[in-house]
């Protein structure tokens, strides 16, 4: 694939037919295969969680029904267990290691062990600007839950080693620069200003469909350019807010911490973060708690009063299937996103695998006997 090279930075570009014709043409097997996850804390709506049949003639509750338009490139998995998180507690004892399935340990000893996403970024990081995005939308926490199992288990699903989970990053702005490499004076410097020249030179010599996935492509990062420059403003205000109060930003509310206000902008900008990731081949691993254990997210566009853990102890309420809903919506969003973005007879999706799941099945009963999971792509 084209590579656009600029001040500072390079962007592989979407596979493009024209471009692949003066190479050898790839085979299926030879597109990069991605893999990503998507979370829910707390379980889901027990009434509305269900799949039969498979395929394009699979019946989705309400609850799934976002993926509708997906039915023939997903798998709904039903009685899934992880031995490890069984009868040990709840909460963080039901979290820590969801990608792992080794023994977690209590008290000070923060032990896990590396979880599947961070196996598979060791294997495949190696050939990508970055070996994993690890991405949430709400700050993690610190302390210790009551079963006297650390928090650090609720707030993390990516474990580099088995004592050290990975930082999660909850700044679009600075989860996108780091992806390009914007620091210091490239920073305030539009990515596509820096490769506009090169990007010109390319367009007149494709074919006329390639330029416009050219087009298209570039106007879609415009876009988020556009939102991050907004979201940049509001982080660094917050930034010089926290310093005049002597204050960490951590333990500051949305959206006095510079984080989007509306958890809809900020979980859309992460899932966009990570399709252009995939498909410019910036990473090929990538994770996504929209709302870790215990989760402290508010919902008033849903009409949900509580917030999330407590909201998730009535499970079987109308507002947590709006909350459970929610969150299909946004994996479904991400999916469909991977899925317009064409690779050769396929699309980026079917070189994929993205995973959806959530730590417990029943919030009101923690039970973690039966784990909601879904998988969509084929990985070629």
């Amino acid at each position: 694939r084209a590579v656009l090279r600029g001040a500072g930075c390079a962007m592989a570009l979407p596979w493009m037919e024209s471009v692949s014709a003066l190479a050898d043409t790839p085979k299926p097997s030879d597109f990069p295969k991605r893999f990503g996850v998507v979370f829910l804390g707390c379980g889901v709506h027990e009434d509305h969680w269900s799949a039969e049949g498979n395929g394009a003639a699979m019946k989705l509750s309400k609850s799934l029904s976002p993926l509708e338009k997906l039915k023939s490139k997903i798998n709904v998995i039903d009685g899934l267990q992880v031995k490890a998180l069984m009868n040990q507690g709840i909460h963080p004892a039901q979290t820590g290691s969801l990608l792992s399935g080794a023994p977690i340990a209590k008290g000070a000893l923060i032990h896990s062990g590396v979880s599947l996403d961070q196996m598979i970024a060791g294997h495949v990081g190696q050939d990508t600007p970055q070996s994993s995005i690890v991405l949430a939308c709400e700050q993690p926490m610190t302390g210790y839950h009551e079963t006297n199992f650390s928090l650090a288990y609720s707030s993390h699903l990516s474990w580099q080693t088995p004592d050290s989970p990975v930082p999660v990053e909850v700044y679009p702005a600075q989860a996108w620069d780091s992806l390009f490499d914007n620091r210091g004076s490239l920073m305030n410097l539009s990515v596509l200003d820096r490769v506009n020249d090169r990007a010109k030179d390319l367009s007149r010599k494709i074919s006329a469909t390639d330029r416009g996935k050219l087009d298209e492509f570039m106007t879609s990062v415009r876009e988020i350019e556009r939102r991050m420059e907004v979201m940049r403003k509001n982080q660094g205000a917050a930034a010089e807010t926290a310093s005049l109060k002597n204050a960490s930003l951590m333990t500051m509310d949305r959206p006095s911490n510079g984080l989007p206000e509306d958890l809809r902008e900020h979980a859309k900008m992460m899932c966009d973060i990570i399709a252009i990731a995939f498909q410019t081949n910036k990473t090929r691993v990538a994770s996504l708690i929209i709302s870790r254990d215990l989760s402290a997210m508010y919902y008033p566009f849903l009409d949900v009063k509580d917030g999330h853990h407590s909201a998730s102890h009535d499970n079987t309420s109308e507002g947590y299937e709006r909350i459970t809903r929610f969150h299909v919506e946004h994996y479904a969003y991400l999916a469909s996103r991977l899925d317009s973005m064409k690779e050769g007879e396929g699309t980026v999706l079917d070189n994929s695998c993205l995973m959806f799941l959530s730590n417990m099945w029943i919030g009101r009963k923690h039970d973690n006997s039966r784990l909601p999971l879904v998988l969509a792509g084929g990985l070629g």
